[in-house]
């Protein structure tokens, strides 16, 4: 049975427990409403370098789409993060110190990424098409509602 309150969005009717909400659906914050989404159409979906879908209290879902050749840019954060590449391909770098980055891996569809608070990382594309992923921050990273169309927009 349907939650008041909460969101639901796919595009296919499960059993008729759920509403069906049409395609295209808005990408934007839904936090910190409950929310039942397909997270790998929504991400594939994606076009903005950076997207907020969901800003709770202590939990934070964005999408990413990075365009071929570019990267996140190297950064360290003072939370742990989980990254999942939905589709594309992408070098990971992390490291003890932003010059010191002595882990490399090579990392593609379904494969996850887990960033313990503190290490310097880069995700960058190396394959020919937008890198696809979410990412969780836990607790917060970004502004609710954070839209960022491209990575030199703030």
């Amino acid at each position: 049975m349907k939650k008041k309150g909460m969101i639901r969005m796919d595009n296919y009717q499960r059993s008729g427990l759920f509403h069906k909400v049409r395609l295209p659906f808005q990408i934007t914050d839904y936090g910190p409403q409950p929310l039942v989404v397909d997270i790998e159409e929504i991400t594939e979906r994606n076009r903005a370098y950076r997207v907020a879908l969901w800003t709770g209290e202590h939990l934070q879902l964005t999408l990413m789409s990075i365009n071929p050749g570019e990267s996140i840019g190297l950064e360290r954060h003072n939370v742990d993060q989980f990254i999942r590449i939905e589709d594309g391909q992408a070098l990971i770098q992390m490291g003890d110190s932003e010059n010191q980055l002595t882990f490399e891996e090579r990392a593609g569809d379904n494969d996850a990424i887990i960033i313990p608070a503190g290490k310097w990382h880069n995700v960058i594309n190396i394959g020919a098409e937008p890198l696809k992923l979410y990412s969780i921050y836990a607790p917060v990273q970004h502004p609710y509602g954070t839209i960022q169309q491209t990575k030199s927009v703030l």
